[in-house]
């Protein structure tokens, strides 16, 4: 890779148009982001130059919980716990699907899609929440 090299030595350089070389700064700051195991995509030398790694685990119940009601209340969503109950139990324990923290924003924008659509005022339903969990997880 091309990068290996300035990137260790924290300089490259650049080729000018008259066929001078100069010697300039390369500090960068590389944010690689995947939800595969980093092991799997390269090789154990590229590994090590990439010095920090941050494992970004999926959020408690509890975080699930309240980050859902944060995100209602931002995008001005009505809900209340036993709507919140009801997904956690229908779609997320009863299909042992993971909890991610990306999944109540998502929810909620088709919550508020399908409300829109039906002309409803915003709010988590068992019918809203169906919809935005079969749109939002559907196979293609």
């Amino acid at each position: 890779m091309r990068w290996i090299v300035p990137l260790e030595k924290r300089y490259d350089f650049l080729n000018l148009a008259n066929g001078r070389k100069i010697e300039v700064p390369f500090d960068q700051l590389i944010i690689f982001s995947t939800n595969l195991e980093p092991r799997d995509l390269v090789d154990e030398a590229f590994l090590r130059r990439i010095p920090y790694k941050i494992d970004v685990t999926d959020p408690t119940e509890a975080e699930f919980r309240r980050l859902f009601a944060q995100t209602a209340e931002s995008m001005k969503i009505d809900r209340d716990e036993p709507i919140v109950d009801y997904l956690i139990q229908k779609h997320y324990k009863a299909t042992d699907r993971p909890m991610r923290f990306c999944h109540p924003r998502d929810l909620l924008h088709q919550v508020r899609i399908f409300c829109e659509f039906h002309e409803l005022p915003p709010a988590v339903t068992a019918e809203s929440i169906d919809a935005a969990v079969r749109n939002y997880f559907a196979m293609m």
